[in-house]
């Protein structure tokens, strides 16, 4: 009797265990999180998806796109670093500054340089190291931003710019983060493929934008029907040989707008406190050669 109440004891500590770490902590730590705001610029994010976007969520679950396609962009790293955006009045001094503080340069290439901001000085150094060289730049009277890159397989794939955290999935009811990836990572499809034609035409015809791709044709998302004057603008731009035949056009039901929509919807840009994200504005040259902004250029469909 005494060892059925240990089994019993055990097993009962074992359940209440496994229920604080799977469910209780959980919610304590993130169950309550509430929208936060961007950096620097202190915007309110996430914002919640448009109504159709909600609507092509329903569509995204309903289809089981989640069991091919995740949403958590990973993230190994960042490399801090340091821009110059305005060059001041000095050139010159602003030259020896740059020199002095990153003597990889040659003196030919920040002279060019200076003269076509915004100008990557250093990428992969120490806060510290960005901090000091960035007041050695700015006592030369330039203007310099310390840069944050986040680094990883992902960003070079252009999935995301930085990594996912549980704010961005804020009003996501449910939250398809997937498990399997059979195709790419879809958290940043729509920074990364913003337009709605590309978007509708891949659901048609995987094949036509990604010759060997796996993912199955949607064709019931659309309507082939004769063409008409008032269609043209519905239809579909398909290539030659993609389409139903001469006289025919492909136009987009509901359920594909408003799945295109909700894929437009996946961003994960934003910069936030825990996930920092600081390029140079307006684009630039990094420290080795566009190092800097390749993850934000492949993000370009």
């Amino acid at each position: 009797m005494k060892g059925g109440s240990w089994v019993f004891a055990i097993a009962l500590l074992g359940l209440a265990a496994s229920w604080y770490g799977s469910v209780l902590y959980p919610q304590v730590q993130l169950g309550r999180q509430t929208e936060t705001r961007t950096v620097p610029d202190g915007q309110l994010y996430p914002v919640a998806r448009p109504g159709l976007a909600v609507q092509g969520g329903e569509v995204y679950r309903s289809e089981g796109c989640y069991t091919c396609h995740s949403q958590q962009v990973r993230q190994e790293g960042v490399a801090v670093g340091l821009a110059v955006t305005d060059a001041g009045t000095n050139l010159t001094e602003l030259v020896e500054a740059i020199l002095t503080v990153a003597p990889q340069w040659e003196r030919t290439r920040v002279a060019h340089a200076v003269a076509n901001l915004p100008f990557q000085v250093l990428d992969g150094v120490s806060p510290a190291e960005a901090g000091a060289a960035q007041k050695q730049l700015e006592a030369a009277g330039a203007r310099a931003v310390i840069t944050v890159r986040p680094l990883g397989p992902e960003m070079e794939r252009g999935w995301g710019l930085r990594r996912s955290v549980a704010v961005d999935y804020l009003w996501d009811r449910p939250v398809m983060l997937g498990s399997v990836r059979v195709g790419p990572d879809l958290a940043g499809v729509g920074s990364r493929i913003p337009d709605e034609q590309w978007l509708l035409v891949h659901l048609w015809d995987p094949q036509i934008h990604s010759p060997g791709s796996m993912m199955p044709p949607y064709r019931y998302l659309f309507e082939v029907r004769p063409q008409g004057e008032g269609e043209a603008a519905d239809a579909l731009a398909l290539p030659e040989g993609a389409g139903p035949g001469p006289g025919w056009v492909v136009v987009p039901r509901p359920e594909a707008r408003a799945l295109v929509a909700y894929l437009r919807s996946l961003q994960v840009t934003a910069s936030l406190f825990e996930t920092p994200v600081v390029f140079p504005p307006g684009g630039g040259t990094a420290a080795g050669e566009t190092q800097g902004q390749e993850a934000a250029q492949s993000l370009q469909p």
